[in-house]
């Protein structure tokens, strides 16, 4: 998969309005201490510095999820190797991007979100609480001076507006992920809501690390049809590890037949 251009085509970085800065600072201040990493792009070399809690906030968050009757641990509060590299390759081809309405479901604090305002994208991001929407947008703005749209989303269990945005405008013809499939109650869900929400001959590009959920939802998804192809990175990651990453790129079929899939029923 050859890069569009050289990168220095991709949009330039923004100057950010500094008073929507301080009231995205205000609030997260009420929630968790920040801390600063730098964070380099090992294909492409770009560096973004991305704002997040402090161990003992994370500690904290972690604390009052495991109180929580719908247990939504806050998994986003780090900056994942699987964020990095599906940002990496969008700035690799962001042509694909530039104009384009995307969304992305599981924001976190907005690595990948990022990249992708660099790479030009129409950016809607989502995710379960206004806490990473929020750490999302303060880190979008910090590095690009712009911002996504934000949509507060929780696909195990979507509430009726949430789905009516997601779906207004026909659904979206490129939806990503990176790393968002920790435990097994997550694999049907979030299948059933890219489906819905995925515009007809729309794509699905998910980077994870190899977790065996991943796995499962891939093999799900290939019975019912999805094709596509992987694209695997290597660090170093900004947490020190030198992990593969894959990076798949999905499309949903546009007719299956009856033969049973381990036959090759997938057919456009």
């Amino acid at each position: 998969m050859d890069s569009p251009g050289p990168l220095t085509e991709v949009p330039r970085r923004e100057t950010a309005d500094p008073r929507r800065i301080r009231s995205l600072e205000a609030y997260i201040a009420n929630e968790a201490e920040l801390e600063v990493d730098q964070v380099r792009f090992p294909r492409t070399g770009r560096t973004l510095e991305i704002y997040k809690p402090t161990e003992a906030s994370r500690e904290a968050m972690f604390e009052a999820a495991r109180n929580d009757p719908d247990k939504q641990m806050p998994y986003w509060a780090r900056i994942w190797p699987s964020g990095v590299a599906l940002g990496d390759v969008a700035l690799e081809r962001w042509s694909e991007f530039t104009g384009q309405r995307v969304l992305e479901l599981g924001c976190g604090l907005g690595t990948t979100a990022t990249a992708l305002i660099e790479a030009g994208a129409n950016l809607t991001v989502s995710d379960y609480s206004p806490l990473p929407l929020a750490f999302c947008r303060y880190n979008a703005l910090r590095n690009t001076g712009r911002a996504p749209r934000t949509l507060r989303f929780n696909w195990r269990s979507p509430d009726a507006h949430a789905l009516h945005r997601a779906e207004s405008g026909g659904g979206y013809p490129l939806i990503l992920a990176a790393d968002v499939l920790y435990e097994g109650r997550d694999v049907e869900p979030f299948l059933a809501i890219v489906e819905r929400i995925l515009a007809p001959n729309g794509m699905l590009w998910l980077a994870e690390p190899g977790r065996k959920t991943a796995q499962r939802f891939l093999y799900t998804a290939a019975a019912l049809g999805w094709q596509g192809v992987t694209q695997h990175l290597n660090g170093p990651w900004p947490d020190g590890s030198t992990d593969t990453i894959s990076v798949h790129f999905l499309r949903r079929p546009t007719f299956v037949d009856q033969i049973s899939s381990n036959l090759g029923g997938w057919r456009t």
